[in-house]
């Protein structure tokens, strides 16, 4: 039984110690294992203090070697986590942004193939207008409430690629989902993410390395255990009374580090994320170059903030809901045009706020579930396979137009066709970012034929 501490749980003043019994029973208790650990702790130290006395100082001690050969074990054995403290220098690969487009967006009302008989024929509501739209390359023209984003096209930063899709997507929201942020159907990913299996490619980090701005992780993140998920970098904090949360932050540490144990570091990692957090949260926020943001730029300015904090995120994810499309879609200037003006400012806002030098090392990708069907409904679009995607890097790519495009001329079931593999689109935009091989994107995606497409320049 432990020696009663002058601040046992059974002190008659415990309550003075939290604003209940539970939270002061538990500092109560940091303090009595500290007091119990003193001596075995001093007794440690003297024994290496003599140790370090006897050795003629050549070579590596013993004590050293111990040290050592413990922060190897601890960070074999929680490889999601780095203190934040040892990883403020930049992270040379950079970070990827997975922006998730719930519903179903449809790719066609953004960039099509202009003054295309196929279009003009089933979606003569939908079509782009030739004297409002902006020219892309390879007959293709884009919407013009992308054009926030205009100078990013001119300076080769900004692509589109048409038709993309994977044999396993149907026409159901959440099974396409979760194909789409598995990278295959849950029987062959086992429940992980994909973006879970490139955070384990890229190894260990920050506990910032990989998060998603909302209120719960993606499907993607799933799975490894290394991932936080927060609505805003101030949300990252102790619950209860603000006078009681670094007491209990006090109370976490003393309890669970120093014990020679695993769980040591995933707890010290979560307290240097709790650190930073709340640091940034005290100071404060002002975007550069008078930015303002507003709808879904709001989860890009908590990413502003971390990484101009020095977090360094090396994953992240946004999602965007609202595309389901089947009525009022408006692509001239109603709704599903609002929704992808929103998107361009969002985007447009994060890599001003950022400036060149910090954008140089991100690449945002924009995907859906899938895409609508090419013929319109009356006054939306159904159902459909072969979405787009969207890319914003401050890396140079190849073209405004990318991957495979084989014309309307053939269709499947009235959809666009695969002609742009889902999964090796996104391998491509993570080997290009992170300097991955072939073999290693091979294993983002189980039972998935890994074929590249060039995507930067």
């Amino acid at each position: 039984m432990r020696k009663q501490k002058s601040l046992h749980p059974q002190c008659p003043d415990l309550l003075r110690l939290g604003p209940n019994r539970f939270e002061a029973a538990l500092r109560a208790e940091a303090v009595a294992v500290r007091e119990e650990q003193k001596s075995v702790r001093d007794s440690y130290l003297d024994l290496a203090r003599q140790e370090d006395e006897q050795e003629d100082g050549r070579g590596v001690t013993r004590r050293r070697f111990f040290v050592g050969a413990a922060a190897t074990t601890t960070a074999l054995a929680t490889s999601q986590f780095l203190t934040t403290q040892a990883s403020f220098a930049a992270t040379p690969t950079g970070t990827l942004i997975h922006v998730f487009l719930y519903g179903g967006a449809d790719a066609l009302s953004l960039f099509a193939p202009m003054d295309d008989p196929v279009l003009n024929r089933v979606r003569p509501s939908f079509t782009l207008p030739a004297g409002n739209s902006i020219p892309l390359e390879r007959g293709f023209g884009l919407n013009e409430s992308f054009a926030p984003l205009q100078k990013y096209l001119d300076a080769g930063q900004l692509a589109f690629i048409p038709a993309v899709s994977d044999r396993r997507l149907d026409r159901s929201h959440f099974a396409a989902q979760d194909i789409c942020q598995l990278g295959g159907l849950p029987a062959e990913t086992g429940g992980m993410g994909w973006l879970t299996n490139l955070a384990d490619k890229l190894g260990p980090g920050t506990a910032f390395r990989a998060i998603g701005i909302g209120s719960t992780l993606p499907r993607s993140l799933v799975g490894g255990g290394g991932a936080l998920a927060l609505n805003s970098v101030a949300s990252l904090n102790v619950n209860g009374d603000g006078k009681y949360r670094q007491p209990t932050v006090d109370a976490i540490k003393t309890l669970f580090t120093g014990i020679n144990h695993p769980i040591e570091a995933p707890v010290r990692a979560g307290i240097d994320a709790l650190t930073l957090a709340t640091n940034l949260a005290q100071k404060g926020y002002t975007p550069a170059n008078n930015v303002k943001y507003t709808g879904v730029g709001n989860a890009f300015r908590e990413l502003a903030q971390l990484i101009k904090g020095g977090a360094n995120v090396r994953i992240a994810t946004v999602g965007m809901g609202g595309w389901d499309t089947h009525e009022n879609q408006g692509t001239r200037g109603g709704y599903v045009a609002r929704r992808f003006g929103e998107l361009a400012s969002g985007l447009d806002g994060f890599f001003e706020d950022l400036g060149p030098d910090l954008a140089s090392n991100v690449t945002i990708m924009v995907s859906s579930e899938f895409g609508r069907r090419v013929a319109e409904n009356g006054g939306g679009t159904d159902h459909g396979h072969g979405g787009g995607v969207i890319i914003l890097s401050g890396k140079k790519l190849a073209g405004k137009i990318l991957g495979t495009w084989n014309g309307l001329d053939t269709l499947a079931n009235g959809d666009l066709p695969e002609m742009n593999n889902m999964f090796s689109v996104f391998g491509s935009v993570a080997q290009g970012r992170f300097g991955l091989t072939d073999a290693e994107v091979g294993q983002l995606f189980p039972r998935q034929t890994y074929t590249p497409v060039k995507i930067y320049a």
